[in-house]
């Protein structure tokens, strides 16, 4: 679906490159998490993806065709939510879908449809400028699926949300790729990724460190250990074991028998901590 080799891109007047000499491909019917901090390049990688920013060094193919020989028909195959949510506030829910389904020659999602699957189907007939901030990040993203695309992009769609409304963009998220898309996500919100991407990027300064599935990152750079739980005399004990021979391990069996026994995990790291081993730099 996207295939990008030694991507370079400087913005006019700028002393060095926004992202600097990209590689990585993207497969069909995949969640693809581009990661990093504000002003890693995350942003202008999907510019340049989505057609936005063409004066780029490198190859960049999109739906199988050069990044600039689409046109406008591009946006009738992909669709974009933004960060920051932007309707005609005095216009109702329901007439925002209409004018941007209208922009559309092929066809559409059912407008009733789509407001019912963002749960904004009883606030249609009101206007946006009533609305919260998730629903207007909902109406976004029902806006960015009305083509039916087959590639979807989305930037920091849960920023700034309630745990239930980021909750329901995820399960969104997740629906579009299990109905066949695939889905191009920039976020610096590690938990978000862990959640739903099926493979992650780092991005760094405008380089990409590492590229892998969460959970191998995870098992690849966590600890090969279990940590038992359990209480002592009123006071939380805790005691760590290697993972090799734990099947053996008499101190191990015996921690589990414990009547006051409360957790047993093993000892995963976060895409956060690995990001900020592997780059050196924290998220902000």
């Amino acid at each position: 679906m996207i295939d990008v080799n030694g991507l370079i891109f400087t913005y006019p007047g700028a002393k060095a490159p926004a992202i600097k000499d990209l590689d990585f491909s993207v497969e069909s019917g995949e969640i693809f998490g581009f990661l990093g901090p504000n002003g890693a390049g995350k942003s202008t990688t999907q510019k340049v993806l989505t057609g936005l920013l063409r004066d780029y060094q490198g190859s960049v193919n999109v739906l199988g065709r050069d990044s600039r020989a689409w046109g406008s028909d591009l946006y009738e195959q992909v669709g974009v939510g933004f960060e920051l949510p932007v309707h005609f506030g005095r216009l109702t829910a329901r007439e925002n879908l209409s004018y941007f389904a209208s922009l559309y020659e092929g066809e559409t999602e059912d407008l009733d449809h789509l407001l019912e699957k963002v749960e904004l189907l009883d606030e249609a007939d009101e206007r946006v400028q009533q609305f919260s901030k998730g629903m207007r990040v909902r109406l976004s993203f029902a806006r960015a699926i009305l083509c039916r695309p087959k590639l979807l992009f989305l930037d920091e769609p849960t920023t700034g949300l309630d745990p239930l409304s980021a909750r329901r963009i995820k399960d969104l998220i997740l629906e579009q790729r299990d109905g066949g898309a695939t889905v191009f996500l920039t976020t610096h919100d590690m938990t978000t990724a862990d959640e739903i991407c099926d493979r992650v990027a780092f991005l760094i300064d405008g380089k990409i460190a590492l590229i892998d599935a969460p959970r191998e990152l995870k098992v690849r750079h966590g600890e090969r250990r279990v940590r038992v739980e359990y209480g002592v005399n009123g006071t939380l004990e805790e005691r760590d074991f290697p993972l090799e021979g734990l099947a053996d391990n008499a101190a191990f069996l015996a921690a589990l028998r414990e009547p006051s026994l409360q957790t047993v995990h093993t000892q995963e790291t976060s895409l956060e901590n690995i990001f900020i081993r592997v780059t050196g730099r924290e998220l902000a």
